[in-house]
């Protein structure tokens, strides 16, 4: 289960604009502005940036939300269960907190809505799960948390480069954490956007590297990122958290971020637009070689992950079998907590409608009367046993 506390990261990045053509830098002093205005002296050359009106973060906040509401009236707890949380809330009641302590849906409900299942993935060939997992959440504590990272640093970044390169690195950076957990959690489900959120972090970890001449309190802007997102992958490593859809997540939006995160060196201006004055004067190069060297490489290691991945989730590859320390990546054992990668497996026999399940981890044993008995009451059953 995917899960991550972001937070905000006030990092000073400029506004951008598609019709600029002097780039934005930080201005600290008015000595400062006025050479800036001596060197373009043309209005339409030194224009102030706009910032975007983000509107698709917080429409990526309300489906999310609206997923939610869906998935919890399918649920439909008081159906299933007698045990319900909040049951005044009817349909909309939660799990039993043994089953659930996000305060949530079932995991065969998860499963039905499009939760991430490396069997029926490639057993069934419902690829469609890498993208739907994404919109899922396990609970109330989830989906707050989430939604929260989610409207601190998504909407400062739209504000900044706008709905479609934002609106790129959340949806591939969401893939690229579906994959990279498809080929390491192959025992138990996964949902959430918070591979999702960490691509956002990693664009803009690599939006200041790549940038890294127009920025004022370079260092200090690069330590306070670095720190929350040492922080956030650390909170991955305790159990039932999805640390693999967090670093690939991070990865995906770390690369993206030298490809469509770019901008232009501070002093370059569009030969179309420049006055004839600026035109006779040397004027820098619209990016730096580094620049160019970083676009090049990202690109190239994008293809070739996403590529890798695909074609090794499609052949059933297992991620453990070639890298036996990988598993602590998502889950340190301590002696306060177990790293368990399944809920637990049950030993079941059945006679009519009486059905007798035994969890093979703890030994425990419960008899149910279950008419038409299904394979997802069965999965659900056992899980709430073996907790």
């Amino acid at each position: 289960m995917r899960s991550g506390k972001e937070v905000k990261v006030d990092v000073m990045a400029q506004p951008t604009r598609t019709d600029s053509m002097v780039h934005p830098m930080q201005i600290e002093s008015p000595t400062q502005a006025a050479q800036l205005r001596e060197n373009y002296p043309s209005d339409d050359e030194f224009r102030p940036f706009r910032k975007w009106i983000p509107w698709m973060v917080p429409s990526f906040v309300v489906a999310n939300i609206a997923v939610f509401v869906v998935t919890m009236y399918e649920n439909d707890c008081p159906k299933q269960s007698s045990s319900c949380v909040a049951r005044f809330l009817g349909r909309f009641s939660f799990q039993p907190f043994k089953e659930n302590p996000l305060l949530g849906p079932s995991s065969s409900t998860l499963l039905r809505m499009g939760a991430l299942d490396v069997k029926r993935l490639i057993g069934g060939r419902q690829w469609w799960r890498l993208v739907s997992c994404i919109w899922l959440h396990a609970g109330i504590f989830h989906i707050l948390a989430n939604m929260l990272g989610l409207l601190f640093i998504g909407i400062r970044l739209e504000q900044e480069f706008g709905f479609i390169r934002i609106g790129l690195i959340y949806l591939l950076s969401g893939l690229g954490g579906s994959l990279l957990s498809a080929l390491f959690i192959q025992s138990s489900i996964s949902v959430g956007a918070s591979g999702a959120l960490f691509g956002l972090l990693g664009a803009m970890l690599s939006e200041l590297i790549t940038n890294w001449t127009i920025y004022a309190n370079k260092f200090a802007a690069l330590l306070t990122l670095v720190l929350i997102i040492t922080i956030n992958l650390g909170v991955g490593i305790l159990p039932h958290v999805d640390n693999f859809a967090h670093i690939g997540g991070f990865l995906s939006g770390f690369f993206l971020g030298f490809v469509i995160l770019i901008r232009p060196q501070f002093g370059w201006v569009r030969p179309n637009r420049a006055h004839p004055q600026h035109l006779r004067k040397s004027s820098p190069k619209k990016h730096k070689t580094y620049q160019y060297i970083l676009w090049v490489l990202s690109i190239i290691l994008l293809i070739t992950g996403f590529t890798l991945a695909i074609i090794m989730v499609a052949r059933g590859v297992n991620g453990n079998d070639h890298c036996s320390w990988c598993r602590y990546l998502s889950c340190v054992p301590t002696s306060r907590w177990r790293c368990r990668s399944t809920p637990g497996t049950c030993q079941i026999s059945q006679r009519d409608e009486l059905v007798s399940l035994t969890c093979l981890d703890s030994g425990k044993s419960r008899n149910y009367t279950l008419p038409g008995v299904m394979e997802t009451q069965l999965y659900d059953l056992c899980i709430g046993l073996c907790s």
